[in-house]
């Protein structure tokens, strides 16, 4: 059973750097991915989804040739489910692009869907006190609908600024603390460098 709490950091956790693979017809599985220096943040993922998982965290390597270095991540995958599988065509179309449901609204309505969004994809700049969440390059009526929501769920009014190519919601001081204040709360100990105190 999939619980409400679960599902909300299912979305944000597909929002951000999750990623939905699809397993037959109607099914998909969630596979957690995150780098050594984030290890504790995927075990509390894990702790979170833990009757959803197949089996504890692991550590994989992978050797960059243009860095000529070794990287240590950790990672771990559900159980496939349907749920998986309806949010798999919701966040993803036929060619397997990542894209901003038209129901985003309904999916992103809690501060902890928001908080592991963060967590995973977002930045905190301490010199001006502004906030930025770096998305994959959706289409412009995806970012408006994502914009719509946080607006409409959360009160929050960031802007779309792009870097390098890629968009982002770039939350100014006032925003900010707006943020922050809503994720602050759902923030564990481990990942408590990316918000100010």
């Amino acid at each position: 059973m999939v619980t409400k709490r679960q599902r909300e950091i299912i979305i944000g956790a597909i929002l951000g750097d999750a990623y939905l693979q699809k397993t037959g017809k109607h099914n998909a599985r969630l596979k957690l991915e995150h780098p050594e220096r984030q290890r504790d943040y995927l075990l509390w993922k894990y702790e979170q989804l833990k009757n959803l998982i197949q089996d504890s965290p692991k550590a994989v390597e992978r050797y960059n040739p243009a860095l000529k270095r070794t990287y240590i991540y950790y990672r771990c995958q559900t159980h496939s489910m349907p749920l998986l599988g309806r949010y798999k065509r919701y966040f993803y179309d036929e060619r397997g692009r990542k894209r901003i449901p038209e129901n985003i609204a309904q999916l992103l309505c809690s501060p902890l869907s928001l908080a592991v969004w963060f967590m995973d994809d977002g930045h905190y700049c301490q010199r001006d006190g502004s906030a930025h969440i770096y998305l994959p390059r959706y289409k412009n009526e995806e970012l408006k609908l994502l914009v719509t929501a946080l607006q409409q769920n959360f009160g929050l009014h960031p802007r779309v600024v792009w870097k390098k190519g890629y968009p982002c919601l770039y939350f100014p001081r006032d925003e900010s603390e707006r943020l922050m204040a809503l994720i602050k709360p759902w923030v564990p100990s481990c990942m408590r460098y990316k918000i100010p105190f």
